[in-house]
């Protein structure tokens, strides 16, 4: 009878995942078939080499690409040694006290504040306490702190997962804390750590609400590559082509081409980082 009760517990269980994961598979397959099939007719080199041009009802994405690129460098140089020094410090340095826990348990809390939290933040803090104004600099530094709270977590689980036997072993020949970290313990991780890195930044690259506050203009007639000036961001060009602009109808298909960039984009990166981690566990096997 409990063999029974077991077996069809596991059958339930086993069938809502298999369920479940079909369900999310068939949406996003329904999502992604919607914006292929829409947005393959505008995409060409043409669409991605032009400017914008008459209010965004032709020309191509350009200026939003190289804002978005641009963003996702300042957030990447900002929040990536930061990130990475705090979980070290944390993971290697700090004694197991309350302090640290509660320190740990508020960067977790962090990973879930509404991104558009942050960007109110970003606007008190960087556009109008430090006087930066909303400019590229603002709405990267804005996405930094956004994104800190995912690599601190991701480069600690990464160290945790190096056994404590391989940095006695290290400090056993007589190298220093930090020469073990730096020479031993990091490279070991490395895997772990650049690929939550990519996942971060691939995030950071489609936000939309924290650049809404902080920097992210409309339509700006050019090319944008100054820190401190407003830019112009594929996920915001996205969100204004769909919901705000005079001739929804009429740009309509350039919406459904900077989607599909956007998709490619954020694709590309999730790709980079399984290949950086398949890459590191090949090379240690």
């Amino acid at each position: 009878m409990q063999f029974k009760t077991n077996k069809l517990s596991s059958v339930i269980e086993w069938g809502s995942l298999l369920l479940s994961t079909a369900i999310v598979c068939f949406f996003i397959a329904v999502i992604i078939w919607e914006i292929v099939s829409k947005g393959f007719s505008v995409l060409s080199w043409e669409f991605t080499t032009m400017v914008p041009k008459e209010g965004m009802t032709s020309g191509g994405i350009l200026t939003p690409i190289i804002g978005t690129v641009l963003l996702t460098l300042i957030t990447s140089a900002f929040a990536v040694p930061f990130g990475i020094c705090c979980a070290i410090y944390l993971n290697e340095y700090a004694e197991n006290t309350w302090v640290t826990r509660t320190i740990r348990a508020a960067i977790r809390n962090l990973s879930g504040v509404p991104s558009i939290i942050y960007g109110l933040f970003g606007l008190a803090l960087f556009v109008q306490a430090l006087n930066f104004g909303t400019s590229l600099v603002a709405a990267g530094l804005t996405l930094g702190l956004l994104s800190l709270p995912y690599i601190i977590t991701t480069t600690e689980e990464a160290l945790k997962r190096i056994p404590n036997s391989t940095r006695e072993a290290a400090l056993a020949v007589g190298a220093t804390k930090f020469e073990t970290i730096k020479d031993v313990v990091i490279p070991s991780a490395m895997s772990g750590i650049l690929t939550g890195v990519v996942l971060t930044l691939s995030r950071a690259a489609g936000e939309t609400a924290p650049i809404l506050f902080t920097g992210a203009a409309f339509y700006i007639n050019g090319s944008s590559g100054y820190v401190n000036q407003e830019f112009m961001a594929l996920p915001y060009h996205l969100y204004m082509l769909s919901t705000q602009h005079q001739s929804i109808d009429q740009v309509k298909p350039i919406a459904y081409g900077t989607a599909l960039v956007l998709v490619i984009v954020v694709f590309l990166l999730n790709l980079t980082a399984f290949y950086i981690r398949y890459k590191y566990r090949k090379d240690e096997n």
